[in-house]
């Protein structure tokens, strides 16, 4: 059995061997199961770090690293170099809960439940049309508002692509009784296009490039908003055994290959690529 992610094999009861490796064909027979790595020579690594901060789910292991590990650090990080006077920390379900664990373990401000999600609603950032995204968050995710009414609330999401998401989620807590809401993201800003992992097809989405983030703080209505440092995303899974990351969507290194424009990106090209890629 193969799977993209260790939690389906626990999912079916098996045992996990090994990862599949960059650039390698794993052929299963009759006779058993064989690999194929020299029809592409040497294959540097490069696994997209977003994987770690919001793709997977928090109880699958990549490359020998935890998930649910990964993103606690994050919180740690960002409660040492982004702190905030605060009463509660709470997370956006579900890849910002395991850093408001780390970042209330770290800062020392309880740690609470702040939303409950609707679990039949899939994932609003990959949802087509901004109406859609904007109706999903209205159902996924309901307040508790005994949690966070007249309390100062350090808020955990993985990340701030074009703000309305978070804008709504914002004042879904400020509807609730929240007094003050500290935006903390387990990522760095997204300031470059990505046709591979994240899927972000040009600057225009980006709230990042075209504001500084005081005004992105303006806009989604935090009183405060602070981003994990770029030097902190490489730490997040330290006992990976993953030669490298791609981070190009927030840093601009390693980026997809020119020849993929924006333009070709929109239209059929990019799946094209990425099915002969798989």
């Amino acid at each position: 059995m193969v799977a993209s992610e260790s939690c389906a094999l626990d999912a079916v009861g098996a045992s996990f061997v090994r990862d599949v490796e960059p650039g390698e064909v794993v052929v299963f027979e009759p006779s058993g199961v064989r690999s194929i790595r020299e029809h592409c020579g040497e294959c540097k690594p490069s696994l997209c770090v977003f994987e770690y901060i919001y793709f997977a789910r928090p109880d699958s292991v990549i490359d020998g690293a935890s998930v649910h590990e990964a993103r606690v650090r994050a919180g740690e990080f960002l409660a040492i170099k982004q702190p905030a006077d605060a009463d509660i920390v709470i997370g956006v379900p579900d890849s910002g809960l395991d850093a408001a664990v780390g970042y209330a373990r770290q800062s020392g401000i309880p740690y609470g439940i702040g939303f409950i999600k609707n679990r039949y609603i899939g994932r609003t950032f990959i949802s087509p049309g901004q109406k859609s995204r904007e109706d999903k968050v209205r159902i996924k995710l309901n307040p508790i508002a005994s949690v966070v009414r007249g309390k100062r609330v350090v808020l955990i999401d993985d990340s701030i692509v074009r703000g309305t998401t978070s804008k709504r989620i914002v004042n879904l807590l400020r509807d609730a009784g929240a007094t003050e809401v500290h935006f903390r993201v387990t990522a760095p800003p997204f300031l470059n296009p990505c046709y591979y992992g994240t899927d972000i097809d040009s600057r225009e989405n980006l709230i990042a490039c075209r504001h500084t983030i005081p005004e992105i703080a303006e806009i989604i209505g935090v009183d405060s908003l602070g981003y994990l440092a770029q030097e902190d995303v490489h730490c997040l899974a330290d006992s990976s055994a993953c030669g490298g990351y791609c981070d190009a969507c927030f840093s601009g290194k390693s980026a997809p290959s020119p020849g993929l424009s924006t333009k070709k990106a929109k239209g059929g090209l990019r799946n094209e690529k990425l099915f002969r890629i798989l």
